[in-house]
């Protein structure tokens, strides 16, 4: 049964007293992405039971709920209406958080042709480390000038305060869909989606595993099946279950060694390293997995204008570049001064002490 429950004042006084004994909260949703950077430090703050929809207007593709609501119940409502959510977000185990979502960034197949998880963030509702609730943006798509403040929780992971209400944009679902697939080697499918992505094909999601390139259409049937017979390829039984298997992780290329997210420009050429690709978002996005140590597959994709960083269970946590940990600082001091929210969990500074991470 989809739970319905605002939770919002329990996590408000329990966000007070670790402000007021300066304790450290380590914010905990439903635990599917907990793999993901290193554990937070602190007290465990779960959010699992602020659950539910709080207003879904479908005539104008704005869904608002909670930040512990479950995606798969996300997903059904919005089904229910020929909807879906844009973005796409992994579920992993199946009991993503549309918070958990949120926190982490992550999107799925569609992203280059639907948009990223921050460009679906309408608005949010928040606590801050002074104890305070906040509420930034709105559910419409420009609603007030200056910064968008609720677009920087998308890849947070918690850090900057804790998520209550999300209002998010969603998308009416394709009429028909269709998935092409081609035997051929990395770099010619990496050259033929490269040259179909400066076209007005109707392409959806892309992705070459196994010496396969798999091609999604989605639009009109009558402007799906007139792509179909321009590109070529077979028909793809099943293809549904193929995306949500590389959305979740579960196609058994994410299996046995080490796995690195590297992001590259499209048109990139792969590393000269030893191990085995899965290509998507039409070259952008390409998972390595390989027993190579971490440096040089970093130094790899640096030097194709990219980065690495290693996915699950990472050995060392994840560094800033100069620039970037400047920024992070200013908002982590307007946010969350006392690293009150998961401290640790996104990034240690360099040369920092393993109790102030995350600052």
């Amino acid at each position: 049964m989809p739970r319905d429950r605002d939770d919002s004042e329990r996590l408000l006084a329990a966000v007070a007293n670790a402000v007021a004994n300066d304790k450290p909260l380590a914010i905990y949703g439903r635990g599917s992405k907990t793999f993901l950077g290193a554990a937070a430090i602190g007290d465990m703050l779960a959010i699992g039971d602020h659950s539910g929809i709080v207003d879904y207007r479908h005539d104008e593709l704005v869904l608002t709920a909670r930040s512990g609501t479950p995606l798969i119940e996300l997903r059904r409502a919005l089904a229910s209406r020929q909807q879906m959510m844009a973005f796409d977000p992994p579920t992993f185990a199946g009991d993503g958080s549309l918070g958990g979502a949120i926190a982490t960034g992550l999107s799925g197949p569609g992203r280059p042709w639907y948009g990223a998880a921050r460009d679906a963030v309408l608005g949010v509702t928040l606590i801050n480390s002074r104890a305070e609730h906040l509420k930034f943006g709105g559910q419409v798509m420009k609603n007030v000038a200056g910064y968008d403040v609720s677009r920087l929780m998308a890849g947070a992971f918690g850090t900057l305060g804790v998520l209550l209400d999300i209002s998010i944009k969603v998308l009416p679902r394709p009429q028909h869909e269709a998935t092409r697939v081609f035997a051929m080697d990395r770099d010619a499918a990496l050259a033929n989606v490269v040259a179909w992505a400066r076209t007005p094909l109707p392409l959806s999601a892309t992705c070459h595993v196994d010496g396969v390139l798999h091609v999604r259409l989605s639009g009109t049937e009558k402007g799906v099946r007139a792509a179909a017979t321009t590109i070529g390829g077979d028909e793809m039984p099943y293809a549904a279950e193929f995306w949500d298997s590389l959305r979740d992780q579960t196609h058994r290329f994410f299996g046995g060694a080490r796995c690195y997210r590297v992001a590259l420009p499209p048109a990139a050429k792969y590393p000269a390293l030893d191990g085995n690709w899965l290509t998507e978002w039409g070259g952008a996005q390409r998972w390595f997995r390989t027993d190579a140590a971490r440096e040089q597959v970093d130094l790899a994709a640096r030097r194709l204008g990219g980065y690495a960083t290693e996915f699950r269970e990472p050995t060392i946590p994840q560094q800033l570049d100069k620039g970037a940990l400047k920024y992070y600082r200013r908002l982590k001091d307007a946010f969350d001064p006392r690293a009150i929210f998961n401290r640790g969990r996104l990034f240690q500074e360099i040369g920092q002490e393993a109790g102030e991470a995350g600052r």
